[in-house]
This record gives C-alpha cells, sequence and structure tokens, in this order.
C-alpha cells in the first residue's frame, strides 16, 4: 500500500515530477533536457524504462522543454489537452499524444492519473492526482490562487508537491518589474509561501504525510524561509524543499491511517483560464 515520489527539478528553470509504484511510473512536465532528466534519474535511482506516460501540466517553457528529446529517445506517450498542444507548438507525432480531461481518470496499469483545472495564466491549466496502492499523490504547482478544485483535491493527498513560489515582501522589495510582480501574485500567476501555508493549515488532512514546497522562485524566495513558515504548524507532517538545482530523495508514501479515499469523478465548473504567458 505504497508509493514513491521523487522531484527531478522544481522551479522556473525547469519542472518535473516523478511518480511510481512497484511495476511503473508517470513524470509530471518534462522542463530539463532529456540528458539532464536521465542523468538526474540515474543518480536517484530511477529508471525511464519504467516510465509509461508523461502527463503535461501546461504549456509554459519550463513545463516541456524536454518533452521532444524524451519522447523521440523513449517513445513515452504525452497526456495533453488539445489547447494546451495547441499551444505548446511542441513537435510530435500524432502517434505520440494522447489527450485527457477534467475529472477524467487515466489509468496507467496499477497508477490512475485524475486531471482537475486550476487558475493559471495559460491556454488549459490542469493540476493531478495520482492514485495507487490506495495512495494519493499531487502535483499542485502553478497556481494562480486556491481556488475550489485545488482546496478539495488538496484534502484527498497523503503527499503532495505544494507550490510555494514566493515570499510577498521579497517579490515587493525585488527586482522585478512592476507588471511582471503583479502578473505573478495577481491571482492568475503563482502562489506565496503564505496562501500555500493557508492551504495547508485550513485542509491538510490527517493522513497527509509529505509535503515538498516546489516552484520556489530564485530570486523571490528563500528555502529557509518558506520551511520555517511550514515547520512551525507541520506536526507530523514531513516539511521538504524541493531543488531547482538536483533531484530529490525517494520517499515512500504510505496509508496508515486511513482505507483507499476514491478520487471524485464529477466535473465541477473549471475556473477562468486567461491565455497569456508568465515568465
Amino acid at each position: 500500500m505504497s508509493l514513491y515520489i521523487t522531484s527531478i527539478n522544481s522551479g522556473s528553470n525547469g519542472n518535473c515530477y516523478h511518480i511510481a509504484n512497484e511495476h511503473e511510473a508517470v513524470l509530471v512536465d518534462a522542463g530539463l533536457s532529456c540528458r539532464e532528466t536521465e542523468k538526474r534519474m540515474h543518480k536517484a535511482g530511477l529508471k525511464m524504462d519504467k516510465v509509461k506516460a508523461l502527463f503535461i501540466s501546461h504549456e509554459h517553457g519550463d513545463h516541456i522543454k524536454g518533452v521532444e528529446g524524451i519522447v523521440a529517445k523513449h517513445n513515452i506517450p504525452v497526456y495533453i489537452t488539445p489547447k494546451t498542444f495547441q499551444h505548446s507548438r511542441l513537435r510530435l507525432n500524432e502517434n505520440q499524444i494522447r489527450t485527457f480531461s477534467a475529472y477524467q481518470p487515466v489509468v496507467i496499469g496499477g497508477l490512475s492519473v485524475l486531471p482537475f483545472p486550476k487558475i493559471h495564466d495559460a491556454s488549459d491549466p490542469h493540476s493531478f492526482v495520482i492514485t495507487g496502492n490506495g495512495v494519493n499523490v499531487g502535483v499542485f504547482t502553478d497556481l494562480g490562487k486556491n481556488c475550489k478544485h485545488v482546496i478539495d483535491n488538496f484534502k484527498l493527498c497523503h503527499a503532495i508537491f505544494l507550490e510555494a513560489n514566493y515570499d510577498d515582501a521579497m517579490l515587493e522589495n525585488g527586482r522585478y518589474p512592476y507588471h511582471l510582480k503583479n502578473r505573478i501574485r495577481g491571482g492568475e500567476g503563482h502562489i506565496s509561501n503564505k496562501q500555500a501555508l493557508a492551504l495547508f493549515v485550513a485542509n491538510r488532512p490527517a493522513h497527509m504525510t509529505h509535503v515538498l514546497l516546489s516552484h520556489l522562485s530564485k530570486d523571490n524566495n528563500d528555502p529557509q524561509l518558506a520551511l520555517n513558515m511550514f515547520l512551525a504548524h507541520a506536526g507530523k507532517t514531513n516539511i521538504i524543499v524541493a531543488s531547482r538545482d538536483e533531484a530529490s530523495s525517494t520517499y515512500h508514501i504510505t496509508d496508515t491511517l486511513h482505507p483507499f479515499r476514491r478520487v471524485p469523478t464529477s466535473n465541477p465548473a473549471q475556473p477562468k483560464a486567461v491565455q497569456i504567458s508568465l515568465f
């Protein structure tokens, strides 16, 4: 009754997350080159031939830069929405592409991947809950705000890659131009340390054992600051900062409190998605 999770990389320089059971794995996003992804996976003891699917959250470059190289070399199918594929300009063959829809689970061997819509300045952005062996793992990054989709799915997770992109004061006083600051914090870009912590404190389920703070800004956040904020409220939940420079350890996620929690398959009203890019 377990899954294994690893952050291959997390940040504006590239995002890639590995979730596996004993037999197969999926990647969420591929923002590093194929060579660098392979290098980090090898160092972490992970094998590319175990990866059976690549899921794309949205079309920004830090989430898709390595897609073409990985698919060309390893022939891994890419799960992507039609709108995201159209705006991504990825050059993929038709037989390499699979589509998905919000709240329609995709079964990959012993794993089930549930996409759900989120608010972000992309064409058709989604986050994911990956389920296997009675365990739910969330990949929740690039969130404009903590919408109902995010809150409801957060409550299901035993472990989560959770965005904590910026510190409010560091962003306000930093070097970014005013218009970019507003795009980041304006409700369609990213969530701050405080917003991520508020989501955690208000909605953490008793069975949540691991939070990997993800997609931290190099310029507008400090890993120790974000970590300390969460540790003050963590209780028995393990808090880890996912690095932008190397793969994390692999964490063994089990459910010791509850039997299997089924993820919902209804499709509530989707949030508005704004079709602009975030640098």
